[in-house]
């Protein structure tokens, strides 16, 4: 009976192993997915600071900048700092927060939908790869640079499901 136990311990072990080896494997893709998320999201957004307060919003819609500062562990000026930059550029928006009682109200801020804020870079994109795409008419100076070969569009799969 002994040799049973020490074989289905062995087992166990083993089972329980190749289970932790999964799990690691599992936490390292998800954190290396996060990180080129925030990679994307800083490019489009112009920092990484920007990106981690986007993606907490779209997580903790209407958050305070205290709960942001909490929440991506970043200094609460930087994301007040941030905030205001988001805010004037319409990534986010803001409203005070109702509460009964006297005192302050904090705003509340709630970030732009994925798609809306691929729609707002689409244009920019665009431009650019206009001018890339007419570098040779640029450098010699000729005429023959078209005006817009490329032309990006962006469709919500919401809006063509329900066609």
């Amino acid at each position: 009976m002994k040799g049973d136990e020490n074989s289905s311990n062995g087992s166990d072990d083993a089972k329980a192993e190749v289970r932790d080896h999964l799990q690691d494997r599992a936490d390292q893709a998800v954190e290396e997915f996060d990180e080129r998320l925030i990679d994307l999201l800083a490019w489009i957004l112009d920092t990484e600071t920007r990106a981690r307060i986007y993606i907490h919003l779209r997580v903790d819609p209407e958050s305070t900048s205290e709960e942001i500062a909490d929440g991506t562990g970043l200094y609460p000026s930087t994301v007040r700092e941030a905030l205001a930059e988001l805010h004037d550029e319409g990534i986010v928006t803001r409203a005070k927060r109702k509460h009964d009682g006297a005192g302050n109200n904090p705003y509340e801020y709630s970030a732009i939908s994925p798609s809306e804020l691929v729609s707002e870079m689409v244009g920019e994109v665009q431009e650019q790869l206009n001018t890339v795409v007419n570098l040779d008419a640029h450098l010699t100076e000729s005429e023959e640079a078209t005006a817009e070969p490329i032309t990006i569009s962006v469709e919500d799969a919401a809006d063509t499901e329900s066609e």
